[in-house]
C-alpha cells in the first residue's frame, strides 16, 4: 500500500477523515482534513457518494491542503468523487496537493478511466476485414517461406556445430534421430500400409470381378501403390509423428530460453537442433517409403488370395509385368523432397513458438497441417510433371 505522510498543521483533526461542504451558487466547495488512510476512509464513504449526486453544481472546488496523511485508498476515494462531476461535464478544481499528492492522484487515475477502455470497438465492414485477414496471411506466407529457406541455406551449407567456425556434423545426433523417426516408425507404417493395400485390392477386385478383370487389381495395386499412395501415406504419417515431435521439441526448447542459451554460448541453432532431425528425415523417409509399399503389397496379395483366388505366386508373376523400375523410382524421387519439406516447416513453427503452452500447442497444430497440405500438393506437382515427360 502506498502511503504518504506530511507534517501535521496545528489544530489540524487527525482522529479521523472529515469532509466539509458549502454550496454557493452554482459552486460547490468540499474541504478535506483529517486522516485518508485505509483504515478510516470508510467513515467517510457514504458522505462522499452522498456529494457526487449534488444538482445544480457548475462548478467543484476541492481543497486537501488540510489532510493529515493520505494513502492510495484515501486517493482512490477523491478521485471518484471527482471523476464523477467529470463525467457529468461538470469542471473540477483540486487546490492545495502538494507533490506527493499529485503523484498519488495521478497514479489511481487510470484505474477510473480504465472503465471507458472496456467499450468494444466497432468492427468493420466484412469486406475490410476479409481484405485485412487476406494480406494477414500473405505477410504469414512470406516470413515462413523467409524462414524455411534460411533453414535449407544453412542445412545445405553443413552441419557447422558452432557458428562461423566451418563444418562440424554431430554423426551420433543424425544416428540417433534415424532410430527415432525412421526404426521407431516402422510399426505404424507398417501397419497403416499393409491395410491401406488390403482395401485398395479389396475393393479393386469387388468392381473389376463384373469385368471379369480380377486379375488386373494387380496392375491397379501396383502402380497406384508404388507411384503415389506408397510414398504419400508414409510422407503423411511421419509429418503426424516425427514433423510434430520436432515443432513440440524445439518450441519447449525456445519457451526455456535454450536456443537462445546456444547462440551465447556461440553454437548454432540450426547445425545443433535442424541439421541432425533434417538430416535424419531425408535419409529415413526413403527407407520407410520402400517398406511401405512392401507392407502394402503384401496386404494386398493376401486380400486377392483370400477375396478373389489369386496365388501369390500369379500374383507376383503379373506384377512383374504391371511394373518397371520407372514405377518404382517415381515413388522413390519424391521421398526426399517430402522430408526436406516436413523437416524445414516442423523447424521453422517450432521457432516461432512463445512463452506459453498455448502456444507451443497451436505452432505444433500448425506444423502438422501444413506439413499434410505442402506435402499433397508436392504430390500432385509431381504427379504433373512425370505424366508430362511421360516417365
Amino acid at each position: 500500500m502506498l502511503t504518504k505522510r506530511r507534517t501535521n498543521a496545528p489544530g489540524r483533526p487527525e482522529d479521523g477523515p472529515v469532509v466539509a461542504s458549502q454550496q454557493e451558487g452554482g459552486v460547490l466547495s468540499v474541504q478535506l482534513t483529517g486522516i485518508w488512510s485505509t483504515r478510516r476512509v470508510g467513515k467517510v464513504d457514504d458522505q462522499m457518494r452522498a456529494l457526487q449526486s449534488t444538482k445544480g453544481v457548475e462548478r467543484v472546488e476541492v481543497d486537501i491542503s488540510s489532510i493529515g496523511r493520505i494513502d492510495t485508498a484515501g486517493a482512490w476515494i477523491v478521485d471518484r468523487f471527482t471523476q464523477a462531476f467529470r463525467e457529468r461535464k461538470i469542471e473540477v478544481s483540486i487546490s492545495g496537493a502538494n507533490k506527493d499528492d499529485t503523484i498519488l492522484l495521478d497514479a489511481v487515475e487510470p484505474a477510473a478511466e480504465s472503465k471507458d477502455d472496456t467499450k468494444p470497438e466497432p468492427k468493420p465492414f466484412v469486406l475490410i476485414r476479409l481484405l485485412e485477414s487476406i494480406g494477414r496471411s500473405v505477410y504469414s506466407v512470406r516470413d515462413d517461406v523467409t524462414a524455411s529457406l534460411y533453414i535449407l541455406g544453412a542445412t545445405i551449407r553443413g552441419g557447422q556445430m558452432k557458428a562461423g567456425r566451418g563444418q562440424s556434423i554431430n554423426f551420433t545426433a543424425i544416428v540417433h534421430q534415424i532410430d527415432r523417426m525412421g526404426v521407431g516408425a516402422i510399426p505404424v507404417v507398417v501397419l497403416m500400409s499393409a491395410i491401406v493395400g488390403a482395401i485398395i485390392a479389396q475393393q479393386g477386385a469387388f468392381q473389376l470381378r463384373y469385368f471379369g478383370a480380377d486379375i488386373f487389381v494387380v496392375d491397379l495395386v501396383g502402380i497406384l501403390v508404388l507411384r503415389e499412395l506408397g510414398v504419400l501415406m508414409t510422407a503423411i504419417m511421419v509429418a503426424g509423428r516425427s514433423g510434430s515431435a520436432i515443432t513440440a521439441e524445439i518450441g519447449s526448447m525456445k519457451m526455456r530460453e535454450e536456443v537462445d542459451a546456444l547462440t551465447v554460448i556461440g553454437l548454432n541453432p540450426v547445425g545443433v537442433l535442424v541439421f541432425p532431425r533434417l538430416v535424419a528425415l531425408v535419409i529415413s523417409l526413403p527407407l520407410l517409403t520402400i517398406i511401405a509399399n512392401f507392407a502394402a503389397l503384401a496386404g494386398a496379395i493376401f486380400v486377392g488370395w483370400a477375396y478373389v483366388d489369386i496365388p501369390p505366386t500369379a500374383f507376383i508373376d503379373r506384377l512383374r509385368s504391371a511394373i518397371d523400375v520407372s514405377t518404382i523410382a517415381v515413388g522413390l524421387v519424391k521421398a526426399p523432397f517430402m522430408a526436406i519439406i516436413i523437416g524445414i516447416l516442423a523447424s521453422v513453427e517450432g521457432l516461432k513458438v512463445g512463452g506459453s503452452a498455448e502456444s507451443l500447442g497451436r505452432q505444433v497444430t500448425s506444423s502438422v497441417v501444413k506439413s499434410i497440405f505442402v506435402v499433397v500438393i508436392m504430390d500432385g506437382l509431381f504427379a504433373m510433371f512425370f505424366a508430362t515427360i511421360n516417365f
